[in-house]
């Protein structure tokens, strides 16, 4: 062994993190084998390599007697004296037997000790690392399925998702990134097995202190946490600082902190409740989002009795009972639930009496009690600012086309439908009727009413309301006007 040697070593202990004094005792240990077996030797020997040179040597031990009775592990009193005069009985004389042909055998006896020396010891490390993660989250890489088990490559080691520990309903895709649970480490032969979980309630725990800095700094501590993987998942958070909120705190800004986890969880709904001391409190809390009437609570059998509104019942329950099972997970007490009806018919609680009506209670809140109060309202009439209105009259004098009189322009008058003349009023179809020259008798001159037609040609009966008298000047200037164009007609057929 040379220089060249001690540098491998000490490249390997930089790159694989095996300490050197390692390697060296496993060689160590490795030569001793080797000398025994090769030279047939039953000596107790000793294998020393310098640390700094890589220079080794083989010593064999033997202990100091006053009878020799086996001359290859035992030296007598007065030969070890010729040594050294300080040896006694029982100490142990070396002598160096390095053999001449003994460096071709230490070097394939080093290269083999130093691999498997290798693997054991990044076993073991890997080992010592996990060990310790145990309980913790881990980020890993999906590689392939085995069966129904999914490998995840960690970095270091290929840790295995059994098919029991997958959330029911999720897919895993190769090379997705996935965070995991780890449950347990096992040591075998061929090295340390991981295995991990997503359905552990640890992995809401965990994830909760990844996202929240008031968990992490101790803050915010979570009290418990019941979940049905991939269903719905209960925790209850308890607050050290009375200005800080356990559950907005968990939450996040615009839900935030939650929403990544659900994300993460592949869309599994989380309830955050805040942690009691007082077990009717805690229970009540526990069953959130149902309101909650009373909990009455037996300390000794760990039961509770809880009320709530006709209409939160099946709330409360949940579907399939889940939200009352995680509930009473949670709380670790067992919760029966009814509504406040079936509470009452069975005489499980107490029906409060309704207050009586006191009339001396309510003297002080009459406020119009006096009857002067109201004799500023006495005159008051709903309608009477009304009374001279008229919807019409501010249009009387109105015309777009200027005023109704005989300054008109003589010419026939179009509507969006057609025109009217004496023979009645047309469109560009035909006649719609005779016209106005001919009103009928219902159009007297007392309470007129019109009809009136939708864009679309659709006759509706509109909201009655009686003519004004600029109505009746409109009708009297379209009779006119009907005469004057029915004149104008014949004198153009003439011509």
């Amino acid at each position: 062994m040379n220089m060249e040697f001690i540098e491998a070593i000490h490249e390997l202990e930089k790159e694989r993190g095996i300490a050197a004094e390692v390697l060296f005792e496993a060689i160590e240990a490795a030569l001793i084998s080797a000398y025994k077996k090769n030279f047939a030797s039953l000596q107790n020997v000793r294998v020393s390599i310098d640390r700094t040179s890589g220079e080794f040597k083989v010593y064999a031990r033997k202990t100091v007697v006053e009878n020799v009775e086996d001359p290859r592990t035992q030296v007598s009193l007065e030969d070890a004296r010729k040594i050294d005069p300080n040896y006694g009985l029982e100490d142990v004389v070396e002598y160096e037997v390095t053999p001449r042909q003994f460096g071709r055998i230490a070097a394939q006896t080093a290269k083999q000790v130093v691999v498997q020396r290798i693997r054991e010891a990044e076993r073991g490390m890997i080992y010592d690392e996990y060990i310790n993660r145990e309980g913790d989250i881990v980020t890993g890489v999906v590689q392939r399925y085995e069966q129904k088990n999914v490998i995840i490559d960690l970095g270091k080691v290929e840790a295995v998702l059994m098919a029991q520990e997958q959330i029911p309903g999720e897919t895993y895709q190769p090379f997705e990134r996935i965070k995991t649970y780890v449950v347990e480490v096992k040591k075998t032969t061929k090295g340390p097995q991981v295995l991990l979980s997503r359905t552990h309630p640890g992995l809401i725990k965990r994830l909760f202190e990844l996202e929240v800095p008031e968990i992490h700094d101790g803050i915010v501590e979570i009290k418990g946490v019941s979940r049905e993987a991939g269903a719905r998942s209960k925790i209850a958070v308890y607050s050290r600082d009375p200005n800080v909120d356990p559950v907005g705190a968990c939450v996040g800004p615009k839900g935030s902190r939650v929403q990544t986890i659900v994300t993460e969880l592949k869309g599994e709904k989380i309830d955050i409740v805040n942690y009691s001391t007082d077990p009717q409190e805690f229970v009540a809390n526990a069953l959130s989002p149902a309101k909650v009437s009373g909990v009455y609570p037996k300390a000794n059998e760990k039961i509770a009795l809880v009320v709530v509104p006709d209409y939160q019942l099946s709330l409360a329950i949940g579907k399939e009972g889940q939200n009352a099972r995680l509930a009473a997970k949670l709380t670790g007490w067992k919760i029966d639930i009814k509504s406040e009806s079936q509470a009452q018919a069975q005489n499980l609680i107490p029906v409060e009496p309704e207050p009586e009506y006191n009339e001396a209670d309510y003297e002080d809140y009459d406020q119009y009690s006096d009857p002067a109060e109201y004799e500023e309202y006495a005159e008051y009439d709903e309608n009477a600012e009304y009374d001279e209105y008229d919807e019409y009259d501010e249009y009387d004098e109105y015309d777009d086309n200027g005023d109704y009189g005989e300054d008109y322009a003589e010419e026939e008058y179009y509507d969006e439908e057609g025109y009217y003349d004496e023979e009645g009023y047309y469109d560009e179809e035909g006649e719609y009727g005779e016209g106005t020259a001919a009103l009928p008798e219902d159009y007297a001159d007392g309470d007129h009413y019109v009809e009136e037609y939708d864009d679309y040609d659709t006759y509706e009966e509109s909201e009655a309301r009686p003519l004004t008298e600029r109505d009746r000047a409109m009708l009297k200037y379209f009779e006119a006007d009907e005469k004057a164009s029915r004149k104008g007609k014949k004198k153009k057929g003439k011509g």
